[in-house]
């Protein structure tokens, strides 16, 4: 059954949960980010500028120590696995979808212990992108299987309806946060339910944004090595922005590190758009120019991961369009690239012999 909170509980509640290290969004010199909660939490905000994905993928991580004997390192000792409980407050529905779909990456071919440690402790509170605080000019979640109230991903999903926010548990996790809350919650009524149905189609109706994904696949098969891709990466400045600011980019290098007689491998964020990121020991780099790496990022979310994961590497969420310092726009790269296969007509047409 549904509940309401007050607003002015929210500060009693999150003092009862005493169990867990409470993390929520904070506005540093005018940009949204994540911290750790020792004040009251905003309750009005836009997404933050970067995703909160690193609470369960850190941005650097340690993964083992090396054992030293004498001169030398002679062995590894797996680092500990995170075991404190976690609670991310406030997270908007595209980031927390992001986490499935990074469930499903991390457990694939191999299972990752330290990300699915870090999802076992983390509890996600979502707050839906409705009234006052409706989804940005560059969201396009809609179109790629989400909403700005969608449950995926989460573990709670708050929808502010004025003085009060409509609390649906979707989770154990949540049902235990409002096992903990006590009578902070009260039942909704009907009415509560229906100011959240409304303002839930609001939010729904203001997305002016999307991409059109069916055929999406089948385009990118056929325009591979189309010079469309050379074009349209000599706007790119490879700073990567795209990829570090999306809640569902994966990439990371390993690095061993000694430091004061110490040694340890740990990994940390990577690019696909940085021109070291795919070279080979032997010095071959299978991706050495712009479009290249370019042409990769859309393949991954639309192509590899759709085959291989079954799910769309893109929540819309909007970042890289807005963040991009040259306007490059997924959504219109997506649509020029469907275009491009219509005209060719077929895979042999569309595709052009690259140069080496």
């Amino acid at each position: 059954m549904a509940k309401i909170i007050n607003k002015k509980d929210i500060g009693t509640l999150l003092e009862r949960l005493n169990d867990y290290e409470i993390y929520g969004p904070l506005e540093q010199d005018g940009v949204m980010s994540y911290g750790k909660l020792d004040i009251e939490p905003l309750l009005e905000f836009r997404n933050s500028r970067k995703p909160p994905k690193d609470y369960f993928f850190p941005q650097t991580e340690k993964l083992f120590d090396l054992k030293r004997e004498g001169p030398r390192f002679t062995g590894a000792e797996e680092a500990e696995l995170p075991d404190d409980k976690f609670l991310l407050f406030g997270t908007r529905p595209c980031d927390a979808r992001a986490m499935s779909a990074l469930d499903k990456l991390f457990t694939w071919d191999y299972v990752d212990p330290y990300f699915v440690k870090r999802r076992e402790n983390g509890t996600i509170i979502s707050f839906c992108c409705v009234p006052p605080t409706m989804p940005g000019p560059n969201c396009f979640c809609t179109s790629v299987g989400g909403s700005p109230c969608s449950e995926e991903g989460s573990d709670m999903l708050w929808s502010d309806i004025g003085d009060s926010f409509f609390v649906e548990a979707v989770t154990e996790k949540g049902e235990a946060i409002l096992s903990a809350g006590g009578d902070v919650f009260k039942d909704a009524s009907s009415d509560d339910q229906n100011v959240a149905d409304l303002t839930k189609k609001q939010a729904k109706e203001a997305i002016s944004r999307e991409i059109e994904l069916t055929g999406l696949p089948e385009a990118l098969e056929a325009t591979f090595t189309n010079e469309y891709w050379e074009e349209m990466a000599d706007r790119c400045l490879g700073c990567g922005i795209c990829t570090l600011l999306c809640p569902t980019c994966h990439c990371f290098d390993m690095n061993d590190v000694v430091k004061d007689g110490k040694g340890w491998r740990e990994r940390t964020w990577d690019s696909c758009q940085y021109p070291y990121y795919t070279i080979h020991a032997s010095g071959h780099n299978p991706r050495p120019v712009k479009q290249h790496r370019q042409r990769n990022r859309l393949y991954h979310k639309f192509l590899y991961m759709d085959r291989n994961l079954d799910v769309v590497g893109c929540v819309g969420c909007g970042r890289c369009i807005t963040q991009c310092p040259v306007n490059i726009d997924i959504i219109e790269v997506a649509s020029d690239i469907k275009e491009v296969a219509k005209e060719c007509g077929d895979g042999a047409a569309c595709n052009a012999e690259e140069a080496a």
